[in-house]
């Protein structure tokens, strides 16, 4: 019988025949501690009797979503971080380099076939280049960097093929977001979402990571995508013949599976405040927007800002919008700096930060006020996200977040 990707990720680590429902204790490849979670996890860590990290050069941390400190306390969470990878000799620390998720792939910690745990609940984004990577609490890290293990079960997997050509102004936060609202918010709890088909298969990675970053949305445990070509390229390396093996096999058993036509899709936003709320852009065309939000760990990466560059480009933002531009991380930054997109944006009337988690957490400037609409980019729309529990905050992909703020209103890019 074939087998699924999670199955065979998980069966490579463990050395098991493993099946959907097994209890498997797994050797974790890569751990990520994001500052957030940091105070946390030191004090679970000594708490539970350890002294030494199992790994350190397994170990990343990652100070993204307080940087720069917007509150004092903020403060405390950033020195833990840095006095922790000092007294553990862990190598890896980023102090304001961008995203956690972002960094986690673009600095080449995850590979295909991985296994890799974090302590923010979109660790599930590493699935894009085909490594089984979740989110988990404080406690379960703490474990983790004492024993360098963890036991899970393994997930059954639901299927979602794609197969035909997106229309010219559906990305792949489209995508993601009409199979969350088909799935509902609860539809993959526990499960993986492994994705297929030649639609998927012409996506940048850049476009996979949208995907696999909100699997959690649906409540999967993972999203995954088969490593190819372009998931070499990203990674920089020659794939071996596991993980040139890595895809759901023909005659694997799935949960259950779902296709979709790639010309069906349309500009699509999950309105206020689930992500599941999901509805065509043209059914809200005449809502006013107050401001736009351009970044996160889900759309602040280079394609994304380009492409609403290219809407903006030689325009200006309308009267009273506030476009606020967030780069993924500093590489992003530098490269949409370097090729003019952000003196496009720039001009174009954005205030371009600098890379961290930003407005898609609450912090670092741009929070609103009751009854302020926001277009954001980001995976989340729960209510006082980013600021009052007043505020509406619709998700978008890039374009049609870059349209509303030339309008001033939802519009269809």
């Amino acid at each position: 019988m074939g087998k699924t990707m999670i199955e065979k990720i998980l069966g490579r680590n463990t050395g098991r025949d493993v099946k959907p429902g097994d209890i498997v204790t797994v050797d974790v490849d890569r751990v990520m501690l994001d500052d957030i979670m940091m105070p946390f996890i030191v004090s679970k860590f000594r708490e539970m009797g350890f002294s030494r990290v199992w790994d350190p050069e397994k170990t990343v941390i990652i100070c993204d979503h307080l940087v720069p400190a917007s509150q004092t306390d903020d403060i405390r969470a950033y020195r833990i971080s840095c006095d922790f990878a000092a007294e553990q000799n862990i190598p890896n620390l980023h102090r304001s380099d961008g995203i956690c998720h972002q960094l986690m792939t673009e600095a080449g910690y995850v590979k295909p076939g991985n296994v890799v745990f974090g302590t923010d609940s979109h660790t599930t984004t590493y699935g894009c280049v085909g490594a089984f990577s979740t989110g988990i609490g404080y406690t379960e890290m703490a474990g983790i960097l004492g024993t360098g293990q963890l036991w899970i079960r393994v997930p059954s997997t639901i299927r979602i093929c794609i197969n035909g050509k997106l229309p010219e102004n559906v990305m792949s936060k489209d995508v993601i977001l009409k199979i969350i609202g088909d799935l509902t918010a609860a539809g993959a709890t526990y499960k993986a979402l492994e994705f297929t088909g030649d639609t998927v298969r012409d996506m940048s990675v850049s476009s996979r990571m949208t995907m696999t970053n909100m699997a959690i949305e649906a409540g999967a445990k993972c999203g995954l995508f088969a490593p190819d070509e372009k998931t070499a390229a990203y990674c920089g390396i020659e794939l071996d013949e596991f993980q040139k093996s890595l895809a759901g096999d023909e005659d694997a058993v799935y949960e259950q599976t779902i296709c979709y036509r790639a010309e069906d899709f349309v500009p699509v936003m999950a309105v206020p405040s689930n992500v599941d709320n999901v509805q065509p852009v043209s059914a809200l065309e005449s809502v006013a927007v107050d401001q736009v939000f351009l970044g996160s760990c889900t759309n602040g990466r280079l394609e994304d800002l380009m492409a609403a560059a290219e809407i903006l480009k030689g325009k200006h933002i309308a009267p009273f919008v506030r476009l606020i531009v967030t780069p993924a991380s500093r590489k992003v930054y530098q490269e949409a700096l370097e090729n003019g997109t952000l003196a496009i944006l720039s001009e174009a009337g954005a205030m371009i930060t600098h890379p961290s988690c930003g407005l898609c957490c609450g912090r670092t400037g741009g929070i609103l006020t009751d009854d302020e609409v926001v277009v954001a980019t980001n995976n989340r729309n729960f209510l006082g996200r980013m600021g009052t529990s007043k505020v509406k905050i619709y998700l978008a992909s890039p374009k049609t977040a870059a349209v509303c703020a030339l309008t001033g209103r939802i519009t269809t890019p």
